[in-house]
């Protein structure tokens, strides 16, 4: 995930002008150059050293439950690793760019969802995959 992330986001700032968009799926997906030193919706604008510190404690826990949980439940794994990928994808953007690199913008109807990138699908991904594994842990327990 962390290479897929990288590799996208190089293209987009090496072939694409800031704010350049490039229609997709027209009135639909749009891949667009965007920058972001915030979070999700823009939050937290230019905080750098608070995503710094919280993204380091979020990638130290993921390693850890990584550890505990992946062996047991595959699934948990996979979504573990989706959110640690996610996380570091990001990280490396914050570290180096001083900015989040996102591109994929899609509309739906007349609302504009805030334009991310391919460690931010990760992330969702990953905490839908944790949450499934988790669920049917609990219902395997309770079946026993």
């Amino acid at each position: 995930m962390i290479a897929i992330d990288q590799l996208s986001k190089w293209y987009v700032v090496k072939s694409m002008e800031l704010g350049e968009s490039i229609p997709v799926i027209e009135n639909f997906f749009y891949i667009t150059s965007h920058r972001n030193q915030g979070a999700a919706w823009g939050i937290l604008q230019g905080r750098m050293m608070f995503f710094y510190i919280i993204t380091t404690i979020v990638i130290i826990i993921v390693m850890y439950y990584m550890k505990q949980y992946a062996k047991e439940s595959k699934l948990m794994g996979v979504g573990l690793g989706f959110v640690l990928g996610g996380a570091i994808g990001n990280f490396i953007d914050r570290l180096f760019r001083k900015e989040v690199v996102d591109f994929f913008d899609v509309y739906i109807g007349s609302y504009n969802y805030p334009i991310f990138n391919v460690s931010d699908s990760s992330l969702v991904v990953g905490v839908i995959l944790i949450l499934i594994a988790t669920f049917l842990d609990e219902r395997k327990k309770k079946g026993r």
